[in-house]
Formats: C-alpha cells, sequence, structure tokens
C-alpha cells in the first residue's frame, strides 16, 4: 500500500468528539517515548503529521488523521509515564478504553513496544485489553536499529513470552531512522483493510 494523502481531522477528549462517519480505524498505541509519533510520520511520510514531542507523556488526546481519503489512522495516547499524577494516568487509561469500547470502525490495533526492552506491565495490559476486547492486532518492535541483528530473536522470543502471544500473532521490527519494517506495516494494514472498503 502506498500513501498518498494524510491529513489531520481531529483531536477528541470525548466520544461525541469523535468522526461521525463509517470510514474503517486503524489505531496506534504505545507507551510514551516509544517513537509512535515518529512511526505515523513515517508511514506516511510527513515530517510533521504527528508533533513530535520532547515531552513524554504530553499526548493526551485521541488524534485522527485521515489517510487515502478513505480510512483513519488513530493516535492514542501514550500511556505509562512514570512523572504524571495518577489521576492524569487514570485519565488517560479512561480515555484509550472509552474509544476500544465505542469504535466499531476500528479494525485493528498497532500495539507499539520498545525491541530493546522487555515489555512492561503497561504492555501486557494494553495487550490483554486488545485481547479482550476482540481486535486483531500486530506488535511493533520499535527502536530496532539500536539492537544487533543478532539479538532479533532473543527480542521476539522475549516479547512473544512477556506478553503471551500466540504463534501465529505478527511482530514486525521498525526504524523510522533506517526506514526498516515501513513496508511490512503497511502491507499488513493493507491486508487488513482489504476487501472491507469501498
Amino acid at each position: 500500500m502506498e500513501i498518498k494523502q494524510s491529513e489531520f481531522v481531529t483531536s477528541a477528549v470525548s466520544l461525541n468528539q469523535y468522526p461521525i462517519d463509517s470510514m474503517l480505524e486503524i489505531a496506534f498505541v504505545g507507551r510514551s517515548n516509544v517513537g509512535k509519533s515518529s512511526l505515523i510520520n513515517n508511514l506516511t511520510n510527513r515530517r510533521k503529521l504527528v508533533k513530535v514531542s520532547g515531552t513524554p507523556g504530553k499526548t493526551r488526546l485521541v488524534n485522527f488523521f485521515i489517510i487515502n481519503n478513505s480510512f483513519y489512522f488513530v493516535d492514542l495516547p501514550g500511556y505509562g509515564y512514570a512523572k504524571v499524577s495518577k489521576v492524569e494516568q487514570a485519565t488517560w487509561g479512561k480515555t484509550i478504553e472509552t474509544y476500544l469500547l465505542n469504535r466499531p470502525q476500528l479494525k485493528k490495533i498497532m500495539l507499539l513496544v520498545d525491541s530493546r526492552h522487555k515489555p512492561t506491565e503497561d504492555d501486557i495490559i494494553m495487550y490483554n485489553w486488545i485481547k479482550h476486547y476482540g481486535y486483531e492486532s500486530t506488535i511493533i518492535a520499535t527502536k530496532c536499529d539500536k539492537i544487533k541483528k543478532s539479538e532479533m530473536a532473543k527480542s521476539i522470543k522475549t516479547i512473544r513470552e512477556t506478553l503471551g502471544m500466540s504463534a501465529e500473532e505478527k511482530i514486525i521490527f521498525y526504524s523510522t531512522l533506517k526506514k526498516i519494517g515501513k513496508e511490512q506495516v503497511l502491507d499488513d494494514i493493507e491486508l487488513s483493510l482489504n476487501g472491507e472498503m469501498l
């Protein structure tokens, strides 16, 4: 799949602020500072479509971007940043859960984890949420340019075991710096959308 058009549509906190149409949605979620904004910018070939914050945990909204005038990328709030209050963390969790509970247009969730580290407790909770609500998912292991090729097999094993993934679930290694994994992610998204779009 080639992304030829991408535009910011809206930022939402509550359900009534979401776009009102039936276009399918691909959501991106992960802990703060995992590289979510950079990845969406990389996929869309837009350097500043999503603002990359120097302060982890700053994105608190559900952001909608229309892609090729036919479906949405949805950027969900980053979670797990320790320097925000417990009240704020709970609010972000509620914002994510409200979206997951009330979005029949949501076709797939791309869960980003850091390829260099074991998935966190928050990553496990997020993964379990995705499974609980019955959504299709792909795990994207970011910042893979920072690990050796010989370490990738160990990283895959750690991610699979920690999250409790089934053998058929995909893990795609990604590096925005070296453009590793971009075509795989776009193909994966196209496969999920294929046959369901007019």
